[in-house]
């Protein structure tokens, strides 16, 4: 998903800002490119495609990242990078509600950090060359 191009612009960004463990992620590249299809897809993390890597390690990546504020941080350097959001369109026939979503809270800061997900494929998005 991450071609070469945006993989170079945001990998300075990404080694700036995620945790320092004792052990980095195994290939964090092909991790963040599934992490970011499922969140432009709107998908489930089981839906993850195989080629992306296991869908576990791309959720359990998600949830410690949003759990230490690393989205938040990584969003905010790209922005002072300069690279714009595309325009982005939402038909209001595809979202969709569970019949029970009644909007309580969600346990932890996991929902902002989604959108935060969100607005950072849209920016991986418009980095992608244009088609004339």
């Amino acid at each position: 998903m991450l071609s070469d191009e945006q993989w170079a612009l945001l990998e300075p960004l990404i080694e700036a800002c995620r945790p320092k463990g004792k052990t980095p992620p195994q290939d964090l590249r092909r991790t963040l490119s599934a992490i970011l299809w499922r969140h432009q897809n709107g998908a489930k993390w089981r839906a993850v495609p195989e080629e992306l890597g296991p869908w576990w390690r791309a959720a359990q990546i998600f949830i410690r990242w949003a759990r230490a504020g690393v989205w938040e941080r990584l969003l905010t350097l790209v922005q002072e990078c300069g690279i714009k959001l595309g325009m982005v369109f939402l038909d209001g026939t595809s979202v969709r509600a569970h019949q029970k979503a009644a909007g309580a809270r969600r346990k932890g800061a996991l929902k902002l950090n989604e959108t935060i997900v969100k607005h950072l494929a849209g920016l991986v998005a418009a980095m992608a060359p244009r088609l004339a």
